[in-house]
């Protein structure tokens, strides 16, 4: 059962985000995914007109998860694949990561840089499982709807402060590039 609360509050913000046209000039595409068929029949008609209005937008991709879960999206990724291969679509050597990633409801969104888990939890609870592989997690005890600006900037500096192996790697790699072009000229 879905919560009449929760239900007004995402139409109402999916109506807010139409009407206010913040998508439209800033280039704002809004994604919803997740099980819809159990989501209000009035919520579902939003979703697919806020989708519809914005697909073209090519700015911030905001990707709003509504009754999902990575478990379950990875059993019908992997069901589709296999069914593929069954039908001969594709061959089983072709089955890779970006195949795989290509199949997942996430596949319309980028994978994120942070991640912040409001709340206290300290887990991601079948949130993004595959996704987050590269990702930085950043963990508060502030419940969601206190989650405001200076929680939101200290969030944003943690992130900052931190150095990942791939952007230390990738700055070694440019360090050595140009070391070894000023050794060449």
């Amino acid at each position: 059962m879905f919560l009449p609360n929760l239900e007004y509050k995402i139409s109402l913000l999916l109506f807010s985000l139409l009407k206010s046209g913040i998508v439209l000039r800033f280039g704002v595409r809004v994604s919803v995914i997740g099980g819809r068929s159990k989501l209000p029949i009035k919520l579902q008609k939003g979703i697919e007109l806020t989708e519809e209005a914005t697909k073209g937008n090519e700015g911030l991709h905001l990707t709003m998860e509504l009754n999902y879960g990575e478990k379950y999206d990875m059993l019908q990724a992997t069901k589709s694949i296999a069914s593929k291969v069954k039908d001969g679509l594709i061959n089983l050597e072709d089955i890779n990561n970006k195949l795989f990633e290509q199949e997942l409801a996430t596949k319309c969104a980028k994978t994120p840089d942070l991640v912040i888990r409001t709340g206290g939890e300290q887990k991601l609870s079948n949130f993004l499982l595959w996704e987050l592989v590269y990702s930085e997690l950043y963990f508060t005890k502030t419940l969601f709807p206190d989650f405001g600006e200076e929680a939101f900037k200290e969030a944003i500096l943690s992130f900052q402060q931190r150095q990942t192996f791939w952007w230390t790697h990738i700055l070694k790699l440019l360090l050595y590039f140009l070391i070894l072009l000023l050794h060449v000229c």
